[in-house]
């Protein structure tokens, strides 16, 4: 489990098939194999841990063919910057919203704007997700946790303030991105109760 917080900002060091080294800001020592980390989102397993030269760690994790599908982990590039949170401890502070790290799918931004010193952002969201997705209610995107400004059709718009810009590669994103989506659980779980109401009620 997540809370949508990022902790670190991690960059692509090694593409090898379905495997990538991030390096991050995490002490390595405290780094564990098997340890879950979000990366923009995506709970990925860590299987590898070393410490270069400059002290900062060196993870490796694998992504599967369905990760590869339904995330954005296909388009990483050498070089690329990623959200990284550490998975969840119960005496953690539970700042954002409660974030699995599964991805339902891929939002693409159409458009970003400057509102005062923040940033709205506009969202092309998957239909069959819009569902889950109400005003005021919370997003998980590329692993951040955010609140819901407006819904219209099959879009929403979210609002990014100073600190979540530089805390987080959101500054770096533009019109035509792409970004993990993962819905509120809440919202999912409470779908697919009133579903399955309905089934029951038609036979």
């Amino acid at each position: 489990m997540f809370t949508g917080l990022i902790s670190d900002i991690g960059t692509i060091r090694t593409i090898d098939g379905q495997r990538y080294a991030i390096g991050c800001h995490y002490d390595a020592a405290t780094l564990q194999i098997g340890a879950s980390i979000a990366c923009d989102g995506c709970c990925l397993t860590v299987t590898y841990v070393a410490e270069p030269a400059d002290t900062n760690a060196l993870i490796w994790v694998d992504a599967s063919n369905e990760t590869l599908e339904r995330t954005t982990l296909g388009s990483w590039r050498l070089g690329q910057r990623i959200n990284l949170e550490r998975s969840l401890t119960l005496s953690a502070e539970l700042g954002g919203h409660i974030v699995t790290g599964h991805i339902d799918g891929v939002a693409e931004i159409a458009e970003k704007r400057a509102d005062g010193n923040s940033f709205r952002y506009d969202f092309i969201c998957p239909d069959h997700l819009m569902k889950f997705i109400a005003p005021k209610g919370s997003v998980a995107l590329n692993g951040t946790s955010l609140t819901v400004n407006n819904v219209t059709g099959n879009k929403f718009g979210i609002n990014l303030i100073p600190h979540t810009l530089s805390a987080t590669t959101w500054g770096e994103k533009q019109s035509g991105d792409c970004v993990n989506l993962e819905v509120d659980l809440v919202a999912r779980y409470v779908a697919r109760i009133i579903s399955a109401a309905a089934e029951e009620g038609l036979n």
